[in-house]
């Protein structure tokens, strides 16, 4: 079923039909809640009774499916909705209807994405607080630098998440105004009532998906941060550094050597940052040279979203079971905090405290160093917050924050 069959006096060839036809099913649920707002805006303004309404409402909670022969979700609901579909559709044109299903999809989107960033963050906490104060090497360069926490390391992928939620309500606060009322373009003369935050420019109202772009730069970032986590947990857990080890639900073996147990999780974790990196550029790509109002170049607005929202549930999900069940390795940890090495920082501002010019103590330490003579001191000073010193305040802080 088409929506436009009165205008073009024959069928679709196959294959300008197969291309034609939009891949939205998972846009159902939202275009109806779409049209159930239309319908009470209609009621409103007298062109439905209240009988009408009521099963118009009724109907669209039992739609589930759309048909091969649908052109799109729209066509599927004016479709299942019988004689009443026929009315459904005066004062809209499937351009503010997709552009509202959109819109709702993406804010659900976005709390769903807020919920796994949240569940994800609290198994980090919580490993956190068990390995508060159990000391490994910084690094920089990954080269060892100077000694912290494995409760401050942590911290810091807490500090990546919250900036992605924070990401995630932005995009969401721009997807909620509505652009139910701006037709196909210029509005309509039939007079309904406005949705709630309804959009001032009808042009803009269906021509604009800022809001998917917001939503996959969220979906981006926070990809680009997982895929860092990624790389430390698959670094972490090689015999090379030997800090931690994957819990067997959360790994894989070979198929051929019988020893391994691999970080699949944290590796397609990293991958999928270049596969998000590209929905994202892909739709500024084709946004970037329409004019207004509508294009049919917007319905490739879709794949990319729905895409990227099963990447978030997936990754998350996966990465929380993953650091659930990791076991760190204390001792090797220890050990490899250990290195002299990573105090020499600390000698120099030792110097800098008894008055020598910090750079005189720097050249006195790499000295030493270069000669094989340095020796750290007997005691570390604290380092308070920002660094590991305030790590237990700073996860008492996140554990608030998180709930």
């Amino acid at each position: 079923m088409t929506l436009w069959a009165g205008r073009v006096g024959t069928e679709l060839a196959p294959e300008v039909w197969e291309f034609l036809k939009a891949r939205d099913t998972e846009l159902l649920p939202y275009d109806c809640r779409a049209t159930a707002l239309h319908a009470r805006r209609l009621a409103a303004a007298g062109l439905l009774s209240g009988e009408e309404l009521a099963e118009v409402e009724q109907r669209l909670a039992a739609i589930e499916a759309v048909d091969a022969d649908d052109e799109d979700v729209h066509s599927a609901i004016e479709r299942q909705l019988g004689e009443l579909g026929r009315r459904i559709h005066a004062g809209r044109s499937r351009n503010d209807q997709v552009a509202a299903a959109m819109r709702l999809y993406v804010v659900d989107a976005c709390a769903e994405a807020t919920a796994a960033i949240r569940s994800f963050a609290l198994a980090v906490v919580e490993l956190a607080e068990a390995e508060a104060g159990t000391p490994m090497p910084g690094y920089t360069h990954l080269q060892r630098a100077q000694p912290v926490t494995v409760g401050h390391h942590l911290l810091a992928w807490i500090e990546m998440l919250e900036r992605d939620e924070a990401r995630f309500a932005f995009a969401a606060a721009h997807a909620r105004p509505s652009p139910l009322g701006a037709g196909a373009l210029a509005g309509s003369t039939v007079p309904l009532p406005p949705p709630p935050e309804q959009m001032r420019n009808s042009l803009d109202a269906v021509a604009d998906r800022d809001f998917a772009l917001d939503y996959l730069y969220a979906c981006a970032v926070l990809h680009s941060h997982l895929s860092r986590i990624g790389e430390e947990l698959v670094l972490w857990t090689t015999a090379e550094f030997g800090f931690a080890r994957l819990a067997e639900e959360a790994a894989t073996g070979s198929s051929m050597m019988p020893q391994k147990l691999n970080p699949d999780v944290a590796e397609l974790a990293r991958g999928k940052a270049g596969t998000a990196l590209g929905r994202l550029t892909g739709l500024l790509a084709t946004l970037k040279g329409l004019p207004l109002a509508y294009n049919r170049d917007l319905q490739e607005d879709k794949e990319p979203v729905f895409a990227a929202r099963r990447d978030v549930r997936g990754a998350l999900g996966a990465l929380t079971v993953l650091v659930a069940g990791l076991e760190l390795n204390r001792d090797a940890l220890a050990a490899a905090a250990a290195d002299p090495l990573l105090a020499a920082t600390d000698a120099a501002e030792a110097l800098v405290s008894e008055g020598v010019p910090f750079r005189d103590a720097h050249e006195q330490v790499a000295a030493a160093v270069r000669a094989g003579t340095f020796e750290p001191p007997a005691e570390l000073a604290p380092r308070p917050t920002p660094g590991p010193g305030g790590v237990h305040e700073a996860l008492a802080a996140a554990r608030a924050r998180f709930g």
